[in-house]
């Protein structure tokens, strides 16, 4: 159970890692637009609060790497909640997507490393 706790946090990282580069540098170009389904002029309007929120997605991965480097089981158990938390309020209040994307991988990583 230790190997599927390190793999899903890995995978939890390198998500918000990509969310981090499309929402700070991909955000307001024809391809953030259409990954979002929103108009590409709204985007640009909206890119400094994309950058914000993608730089916090940066904060969760670094949490999630730390804790892979160090093997602290505490700070990955924070780190996976966060993202849980996150992604359960976006997948209420922005779109359902988001439980797939992002809360139900932190809840497979969660589970893993409470059974490790």
């Amino acid at each position: 159970m230790h190997t599927a706790s390190n793999v899903a946090a890995g995978a939890v990282a390198a998500l918000h890692v990509w969310f981090l580069v499309l929402e700070m540098f991909l955000w307001a170009t024809p391809f953030g637009a259409r990954t979002f389904g929103r108009p590409l002029p709204e985007m640009q309007q909206s890119r400094t609060l994309a950058a914000n929120q993608g730089l916090y997605n940066g904060f969760l991965a670094a949490g999630l790497v730390w804790s892979l480097i160090t093997g602290a089981a505490e700070v990955r158990i924070f780190f996976l909640a966060c993202v849980l938390i996150a992604g359960l309020y976006g997948a209420a209040t922005v779109s359902r997507k988001i439980l797939f994307l992002q809360a139900l991988p932190a809840a497979a990583g969660l589970i893993a490393t409470l059974l490790a």
